[in-house]
């Protein structure tokens, strides 16, 4: 059974606070929505398996681990998920990055697929899917059953903010997938916002609006 995971570290709660203000100019927005996603990386890399090798330290010899040579990747969710990649390849730097892109019809709320290009060894690596915003929940379940589609097994979700709606519908529609949660926030609007928080991540990254 997956797990939700919830953020409680300080420098998070911190970082998620600046970018809820409707004051945070794009530049601070960006570079802080990718510092939290690093952290979160930081957190959902905690079970990655280990090797250990001998090596040579300047004063004599020791083993050191190193990752078990997992291929690990990260897909990010097109528009927005793009602002969380560079956090993460930050720590992850050998990791492939794939994109899929997907919008919610504003009439029924539910994602259309228009672009997707994946690794070609996708199916082999270890995933970690990346939306700042987790509202209905409907795009990033058909994400990962679109990645589940590639052969992908070993999946996590990333998200900064969520609504509870959105935590449930996930969590029903991918039982198997871990998922890593910034701040849960109170409700959706009427319009599909999470309220709280923060408005359109995509538009606030990328200075669209």
């Amino acid at each position: 059974m997956a797990k939700v995971i919830y953020m409680d570290h300080p420098l998070v709660k911190h970082k998620i606070g600046i970018i809820r203000r409707k004051e945070t100019g794009t530049k601070e927005f960006r570079e802080t929505i990718s510092e939290i996603a690093m952290l979160e990386c930081y957190e959902a890399t905690r079970n990655l398996e280990m090797d250990e090798e001998d090596i040579e330290t300047p004063i004599g010899p020791t083993k050191a681990h190193v990752l078990k040579g997992k291929k690990l990747a990260i897909v990010p969710i097109l528009r927005a998920g793009l602002g969380m990649v560079e956090g993460m390849l930050t720590l992850i730097p050998a990791a492939k990055v794939g994109h899929i892109g997907l919008y919610r019809d504003p009439e029924t709320l539910e994602p259309v697929e228009y672009y997707c290009k994946l690794p070609a060894d996708v199916s082999e690596r270890e995933i970690f899917v990346v939306d700042p915003m987790l509202a209905t929940g409907g795009s990033a379940a058909e994400a990962v059953t679109m990645l589940k589609q590639h052969g992908c097994k070993n999946l996590h979700f990333l998200c900064i903010i969520a609504a509870p709606e959105g935590v449930k519908a996930f969590t029903e529609a991918h039982p198997d997938v871990d998922l890593y949660v910034g701040a849960l926030d109170d409700h959706l609007n009427e319009h599909g916002y999470i309220v709280p928080g923060l408005g359109d991540a995509g538009d606030r990254i990328f200075g669209t609006k």
